[in-house]
């Protein structure tokens, strides 16, 4: 399943205004798919939401993955979300960059180790849910200048620029070891920063709309077997 979605923000007026409208858009694309439906909800079993920081080249933020949660838990309290830091410290050093499961396969593995099996089983974990991805900044252009004269101070200048957010949540059934869902989130937006005087940032809310949309399908997803 794929839905898009436009989301703008229109703040300030005057002279400004266009540039406002156009720097509140941001475009969201999100692409959905499960299979191995379970058979029974998650009850009072619980859900942690990890992030992906295996890669060379960037990791998943720690505020996106908290932002995820917090949507979830926000749209349906009853869903017990473990905390992710508090998650990967009480597992240390299981689920380090370095250590951590790549294949839901691999769980067997921690579930061999005592100490690890008390703890999974005294937090009823049902899923486990990864998210990798990262939001960038991309195409500044523009300049601006800020000084200081006889009787006035301030900046003059127009600058803009793009913001991508690419991330993919992929949904793992912790008690049967399986994967059974994918979720990707792709958003962009731009953004502005006019200065007459003052700057004034416009700034597209990428990140967030991909928090919202991701959140918003793993909500569906879990609420829907809850």
């Amino acid at each position: 399943m794929i839905r898009g979605r436009l989301r703008c923000l229109m703040r300030g007026a005057g002279i400004f205004l266009s540039a406002l409208w156009l720097g509140g858009c941001v475009s969201a694309t999100v692409d959905e798919m499960t299979y191995n439906e379970p058979v029974a909800g998650i009850g009072e079993s619980s859900v942690v939401i990890l992030g992906r920081r295996h890669a060379p080249d960037y990791d998943t933020e720690f505020d996106f993955i908290e932002c995820i949660g917090d949507h979830i838990h926000s749209g349906d309290p009853s869903i017990d979300v473990i905390n992710e830091i508090a998650f990967i410290n009480e597992f240390y050093p299981w689920f380090e960059p370095r250590t951590a499961p790549m294949q839901p396969q691999s769980i067997d593995r921690l579930l061999d180790i005592p100490m690890a099996m008390e703890r999974f089983a005294d937090m009823k974990l049902e899923y486990m849910i990864w998210i990798d991805g990262k939001t960038v900044d991309t195409d500044r252009v523009g300049s601006m200048s800020c000084g200081i004269g006889p009787g006035v101070a301030g900046c003059f200048g127009f600058g803009t620029w793009g913001t991508e957010s690419e991330y993919e949540a992929t949904i793992w059934d912790f008690t049967d070891q399986v994967e059974v869902g994918k979720v990707s989130a792709n958003t962009s937006g731009q953004s502005y920063m006019p200065a007459v005087i003052v700057p004034i940032p416009i700034i597209a809310p990428v990140q967030g709309t991909a928090c919202d949309s991701l959140g918003d399908q793993l909500l569906e997803y879990l609420s829907a077997h809850h």
